[in-house]
């Protein structure tokens, strides 16, 4: 599992510093065969073109969504990975089968890291193996979950909203159970990668912390509501804040 978001310097190097959040709605009861191919077949594909494929998860309260997160080293970067990878052999191979699951795939926000050091920090995580090579099981490496927060800001708040959540939010959520593991606000550049739509004009600051099972989040959820810092942070946003609750794939980096 990444280093918590407040216990990591920041000179320490953390992955991608560009991220994409995507979020497919997928067709009634095919999550699972969606998974199965993600897990077996694309993963090595696209880390093989230059992109890391940070985490993929079970929504825990919508049934027919995936959620993942990939990273790239720049912009041009996802372009050169991005083509490399529609264009090859592998996606070619199970571009229909994935495909044949899906209602919606254009659901993206591009990121970059919220401050320096906010982005995941991946050093010491281990994939899974691929189905029929795993090793003996060290136990249940799926007890925890991830929640991912967008918190939907005015146009130009970016980087204020960041700065109160650096200096003031952190050691709130750590306090109360949460393990903070980055931070990340929108890419204002330009889709690199047109073919891939990404949801433009958007000003987001998204939050990734990881807890115990879901009933630590949920006793977490409660004590923010009766905190005046957090309610405080939560004053001016655009609209409400949208919390997401995930459970990680056998084969996430983000998976303990």
């Amino acid at each position: 599992m990444s280093l918590p978001l407040n216990a990591r310097s920041k000179s320490g190097l953390n992955a991608s510093p560009v991220v994409e959040l995507r979020q497919y709605t997928l067709k009634p009861g095919r999550r699972d065969t969606l998974i199965g191919i993600f897990d077996s077949h694309l993963i090595e594909g696209q880390e093989a073109a230059d992109m890391t494929i940070i985490g993929q998860f079970r929504d825990l309260d919508r049934p027919d969504m995936f959620i993942w997160l990939r990273g790239f080293e720049g912009m041009e970067a996802r372009k050169n990975a991005l083509t490399a990878f529609y264009e090859g052999p592998i996606w070619a191979a199970w571009r229909d089968a994935a495909n044949a699951t899906m209602i919606s795939s254009d659901d993206v926000l591009l990121l970059k890291p919220a401050w320096p050091g906010a982005g995941f920090d991946l050093s010491g995580a281990q994939r899974a193996a691929l189905p029929g090579h795993e090793k003996p099981s060290r136990g249940n490496r799926l007890s925890d979950i991830v929640a991912i927060k967008i918190h939907h800001l005015r146009p130009g708040a970016e980087a204020g909203f960041a700065s109160r959540f650096e200096t003031d939010a952190i050691a709130v959520l750590a306090a109360h159970g949460a393990r903070p593991l980055a931070a990340f606000v929108s890419e204002h550049a330009e889709n690199s990668f047109p073919r891939l739509p990404v949801r433009s004009g958007e000003n987001v600051f998204i939050s990734v912390a990881a807890f115990d099972s879901a009933d630590a989040h949920a006793r977490h959820e409660a004590v923010l509501a009766g905190s005046p810092e957090w309610q405080a942070l939560q004053s001016g946003l655009a609209r409400p804040t949208e919390t997401v609750r995930l459970s990680p794939t056998s084969r996430s980096l983000l998976a303990r």
